[in-house]
């Protein structure tokens, strides 16, 4: 961790007093896993909540300036339905190019205030992402990139209960809404969202009171700090894409299966880059799409893995792959021919030079257990 264009998040001391493993990423140091090990951390989170540091992602506030609705203004980069979002929710969506290539997956908050909505970026991205903002949306919306907050992630079973302790409104929070508040004091930014697949929240603090915030959080019995070798493992569990793994520019969002990411009016109207290639997809369908891939027996299947038939012809590529913990075996995730996408199809994929059989299965591997409220 000598490189001297390493940056470090808030947390970075407390995640060397906590026996962390230090790695880069995405232009950081980050912990990627700590004495529990990604297997412990894994399963914690699985049975009780894990804490995260997700400090490198990019997060901003995108205000319009003007009386143009500033969401409606950014559908014209996304397909998601961005002006029918309500005060304090959110949506998962993807930054698209004119041939409907995903340049970046993100959350976006229809935030309270005036003509506002707050964005959540992938880190390696974060960059190219804010000034493909800007440039589109030049004269119609301003960026003001958040600089002074750090971004943590309590994720899992028990993670509502724990929260609510110290913040007893996020207790009845919906799935998907975000709230303005008070943590012990501090102004904080609580999402109810994550990416493993359990219930969870995200909560933005500022710089100042990072380390306080997430040593009262680690203070809890049932609350361990997780790494980013149990995060790949939770998301690839739970189905979920890893940018510039699973997609990326030359992948649609129908090839990546993530249609139920488009809004039902944008595939009715279109007006989003690339529209006229996914809207095309749609109808007639893709030669590729994104499937689940259960290897048998207990090797895993890593990135970049052969895909082929059972008459040895190549049909895709394992994009993500690796023991699943909670599933008890190895998991992955890739692209392969459609007339090879059906669920069970037999496949066959070369590690080491050798076939070894697989099938195409229905993703996730596990249940996402994503907060419900009771019905009244």
């Amino acid at each position: 961790m000598s490189d001297n264009n390493i940056l470090n998040t808030p947390l970075y001391d407390l995640h060397l007093s906590l026996g962390a493993k230090m790695v880069p990423f995405a232009g950081y140091a980050m912990p990627v896993q700590y004495p529990l090990g990604v297997m412990g951390e894994h399963l914690h989170v699985r049975e009780k909540a894990g804490l995260f540091d997700v400090s490198h992602m990019g997060q901003a506030f995108l205000r319009g300036t003007g009386a143009a609705d500033i969401a409606t203004s950014f559908e014209s980069l996304v397909p998601g339905n961005i002006a029918g979002l309500k005060t304090g929710r959110m949506r998962y969506t993807m930054l698209l190019n004119d041939s409907g290539g995903i340049l970046d997956d993100l959350m976006v908050t229809r935030w309270s205030g005036d003509n506002c909505l707050f964005l959540v970026v992938n880190a390696a991205c974060k960059t190219q992402d804010f000034a493909h903002i800007e440039e589109k949306l030049a004269g119609v919306a301003t960026l003001k990139r958040i600089e002074d907050r750090a971004l943590i992630a309590l994720q899992g079973p028990m993670a509502a209960n724990i929260l609510a302790e110290i913040c007893p409104e996020v207790a009845d929070m919906a799935f998907m809404s975000a709230i303005e508040t008070d943590i012990d004091g501090v102004n904080c930014f609580v999402s109810r969202c994550g990416y493993t697949g359990e219930d969870g929240f995200e909560i933005s603090i500022p710089n100042a009171d990072t380390v306080k915030i997430t040593e009262k959080l680690l203070a809890h019995p049932d609350v361990e700090p997780i790494g980013l070798g149990a995060r790949d493992s939770l998301r690839l569990e739970a189905g979920l894409c890893l940018y510039g793994h699973d997609i990326d520019t030359t992948t649609s969002p129908v090839e990546g299966d993530l249609v139920w990411a488009i809004g039902k009016s944008r595939r009715e109207n279109g007006g989003f880059p690339g529209a006229d290639r996914v809207l095309a997809e749609l109808e007639n369908g893709t030669t590729r799409k994104r499937v689940g891939i259960l290897p048998e027996g207990r090797a895993p299947a890593r990135e970049h893995t052969e895909i082929q038939d059972m008459n040895g012809k190549t049909i895709g590529e394992i994009t993500s792959g690796g023991f699943g913990p909670t599933f008890g075996g190895p998991v992955a995730m890739g692209y392969v021919a459609s007339d090879h996408s059906a669920e069970g199809t037999a496949v066959q994929l070369i590690v080491r030079g050798k076939p070894r059989p697989a099938k195409v299965v229905k993703l996730p591997f596990v249940t996402q257990r994503y907060y419900k409220k009771p019905k009244a």
